[in-house]
């Protein structure tokens, strides 16, 4: 198959109209015109029936940033997926195995309206918005990313949480059969995130199902992910399939692997450093090449005037 790499010029895949988009069109103005009403959702899910992408409906969200975006390239071929690989080209490589359709996620616990959610129920949740925000990775280098999602918040308000909800615990797809990546010892399956339930409901906290006005692409977590911008990226969970409510902090992936290399909370703070390397500075994605001169990490990524009363009064070097 012959590959070409996009350039910054180029248009995105989804803003070409294929054939088939162009004929499921046609199809449902023919609906319209019996006088069957079609959802933006209806129409999403009948393009892609068709055999294309479609591109999903949004409205500019609150709280994006004003910094330049990461390209399209970049983004969805630089990539952190370990169901895919190490490598940050895996993802990419490797991914367009998994299968998004059908898709469940099961909210459970401690919860009073405990829901099995489809997929198009999950798009047709809420309003999509459109959130540009920065993202910062552990290992240093970081990205500025055209979201499209709604305030997880949203979610938890319909599962009515009891008062002995005190956490949030995210469990993604293990599917060996589909991530080779699963094939590795690198950590325990499946892959486990969780937040506080005040950062589970904060504003910024977005259940996650595109970017760049397009479906999520599987390198990227499709179908939903969670994305939590002040913290390092490996909280932001991908191909989610459960979400528990919980009393206790559940044990996460990554801080089972390396309790003192990663916390719980993995705020990004500037002054907190990882044990094998700084986090003072960062790297962005794109800019002038791979030795362009780093940045310095700004607190809670940037975010601190929104999350930084989440944590008053702790010590963000004990809960790092």
């Amino acid at each position: 198959m012959l590959l070409r790499n996009r350039r910054d010029s180029d248009p995105l895949p989804s803003e070409i109209t294929p054939r088939a988009v162009y004929a499921g069109r046609r199809r449902l103005l023919g609906l319209a015109a019996a006088g069957l009403a079609l959802s933006p959702q209806a129409r999403l899910w009948a393009a892609q029936r068709e055999g294309a992408a479609a591109r999903l409906e949004t409205r500019p969200g609150p709280h994006s940033t004003l910094e330049k975006p990461t390209s399209y390239r970049d983004v969805t071929g630089y990539n952190n997926f370990y169901e895919f690989g190490t490598d940050k080209e895996d993802p990419a490589r490797r991914a367009g195995a998994l299968k998004t359709r059908p898709w469940t996620v099961s909210v459970e616990g401690e919860v009073r309206r405990p829901k099995v959610f489809g997929i198009e129920e999950l798009l047709a949740l809420a309003p999509i918005e459109e959130r540009v925000y920065r993202m910062r990775c552990v290992e240093g280098w970081s990205m500025v990313i055209p979201w499209a999602g709604f305030p997880l918040a949203e979610l938890v308000r319909r599962v009515e949480p009891t008062g002995n909800a005190k956490y949030v615990e995210f469990v993604t797809l293990a599917d060996r059969a589909q991530m080779p990546g699963l094939r590795s010892d690198v950590l325990d399956w499946p892959y486990v995130e969780g937040l506080r339930m005040d950062e589970a409901v904060h504003p910024l906290t977005l259940l996650t199902l595109g970017l760049y006005g397009e479906l999520l692409p599987k390198q990227n977590g499709a179908p939903v992910r969670i994305v939590v911008p002040w913290k390092y990226g490996f909280k932001s969970g991908k191909s989610i399939v459960r979400i528990r409510f919980v009393e206790k902090q559940p044990l996460t992936s990554w801080n089972r692997a390396g309790p003192q290399e990663y916390g719980f909370y993995s705020n990004v703070n500037p002054e907190v450093s990882h044990p094998r390397w700084s986090q003072a500075t960062e790297r962005r994605i794109g800019e002038d090449g791979f030795l362009q001169r780093k940045r310095p990490t700004l607190m809670f990524n940037g975010y601190a005037d929104q999350v930084a009363p989440l944590y008053a009064g702790m010590d963000l070097r004990r809960f790092f």
